[in-house]
């Protein structure tokens, strides 16, 4: 049996604290007034133009040889210039007040992704009768514990957002925004509040039902006398995997795609899909070599590591084959209502979209090509974590432009979400390690896997 130490249990609290501080202070702090944003604007403009060269020209000149006729335009002119700067002010205003609020949802969904990948991982090794996998199956066990607080986490934070937070991560639940946008107008019977909160507890129960049963069934099944636990977790991974590929693209509509309701892309639920299932096993990887060096799972050999180190580079090639579809589809087609999405990240994301590719692909490919590196625990923990830093950038990127704009930047907000939710993930992940044995003792393919070698 795991023994969850202590020296873990209070560093998890620590990053909970920490980022429950961090929080606070970014929420405390994103209220700025008109005043203090045209401030920052005007600032902006002097170290490179931008947004803040409104700013520096909205007083109106006067020319005192201009007939009347003339002022008055001119006056009217200044005027609707004047009108514009406030509104792009308030706009602004709105952006950084959707930071906190967006780094806590990017941070919330992206440690609830990795226990639902997790989730899917485990149900395909079942259903599909593995022989390599079953000494993993109480590690996928625990990180799958996570998945049922991390899902409500993110429907809460979604929630919230509209009932506390006025609209702040998804326009479409403004009823002022949809009144003047026929586009989001015509999909009112799909995005609206109630529906997306109803629809995600359909998602989060059916999940949780699987997870459920199928714990319940595996920690029978090492003391029953049959076999009659294995084949009811068969029959339910079976049919949750069907549930779960209709759910999880729904999902990615609702909770992602939906931030901005004028785009949208059919590639899009598998490459979340890809996202979260490369995360998932990437952290199955690290928690399995975590636990080998502190002498537990002495039945797991450099076999089964390779084995996850050989899906970890799999599933970021095909990540990167998503990745690059969606892109150069929407490029090439080059209509303006899907173009704007690619845009809009050339121009204010640059850095990050375009890093994260080489964090999720070229980092990868290069690390985890040589299968005698795959076995090697420092160097797939290495490749790993450079892994999961990149697909937080990648749901960054699916987010922020279209919550916070131009106004991002990975500072305290961000940074205190990430603690806050890997404190959590820590703690729910390892105790759950704790309420049963490490190996699945009775299930019909743990020999199989013991002696797993070549």
């Amino acid at each position: 049996m795991y023994t969850f130490s202590n020296k873990l249990k209070t560093f998890s609290f620590i990053l909970m604290i920490l980022g429950a501080l961090g929080v606070g202070y970014g929420f405390m702090t994103s209220h700025k007034s008109f005043e203090e944003v045209e401030h920052l604007l005007a600032e902006e403009s002097h170290h490179g133009g931008g947004h803040g060269e409104e700013a520096a020209h909205v007083a109106p000149s006067h020319d005192e040889h201009a007939t009347d006729s003339h002022d008055e335009a001119h006056g009217e002119t200044a005027h609707a210039k004047v009108d514009e700067h406030a509104k792009h002010i308030e706009h602004v205003q709105h952006q950084i007040a959707n930071r906190p609020w967006s780094a806590l949802y990017v941070a919330a969904f992206f440690f609830m992704m990795i226990a639902l990948g997790v989730l899917a991982f485990y149900a395909i090794q079942i259903a599909s009768q593995a022989g390599w996998s079953p000494v993993l199956f109480r590690v996928m066990e625990g990180i799958t514990a996570y998945m049922l607080p991390g899902a409500l986490i993110v429907l809460a934070i979604a929630a919230a957002s509209h009932f506390i937070g006025h609209n702040n991560l998804f326009i479409w639940m403004d009823p002022e925004v949809v009144a003047h946008d026929k586009l989001i107008a015509g999909k009112t019977g799909w995005l609206n509040i109630w529906g997306f909160i109803i629809r995600g507890l359909i998602f989060i129960g059916g999940w949780y039902a699987y997870r459920h049963f199928s714990r319940k069934f595996s920690i029978a099944q090492d003391t029953a006398e049959d076999k009659s636990n294995f084949k009811k977790s068969f029959r339910i991974s079976a049919a949750f995997l069907v549930f779960f590929i209709y759910t999880e693209s729904m999902m990615s509509w609702d909770w992602i795609m939906s931030v901005d309701p004028h785009w949208f892309s059919t590639l899009f639920g598998w490459y979340v899909f890809a996202s979260m299932f490369v995360s998932g096993i990437t952290v199955i990887a690290l928690i399995t070599i975590y636990l080998k060096s502190r002498n537990y799972l002495e039945f797991v050999n450099e076999n089964h590591l390779h084995d996850v180190a050989k899906f970890m580079f799999a599933f970021s090639i095909f990540w990167t084959y998503l990745w690059f579809s969606q892109f150069m589809l929407i490029w090439y087609s080059n209509i303006p209502e899907e173009v704007t999405y690619f845009v809009t990240r050339f121009q204010d994301y640059k850095l990050p979209f375009l890093g994260m590719v080489v964090m999720n692909f070229v980092f990868p490919i290069l690390m985890l090509m040589n299968a005698d590196y795959k076995r090697i625990p420092w160097f797939v923990v290495m490749a790993g974590l450079v892994i999961l830093f990149g697909h937080y950038i990648d749901i960054f990127n699916m987010i922020m432009p279209a919550t916070v704009g131009d106004q991002w930047f990975i500072g305290i907000p961000e940074i205190s979400s990430i603690l806050l939710f890997a404190g959590l993930f820590i703690f729910v992940v390892f105790s759950a390690l704790t309420k049963a044995p490490l190996l699945v003792k009775g299930y019909p393919f743990r020999k199989e896997s013991e002696d797993f070698h070549y």
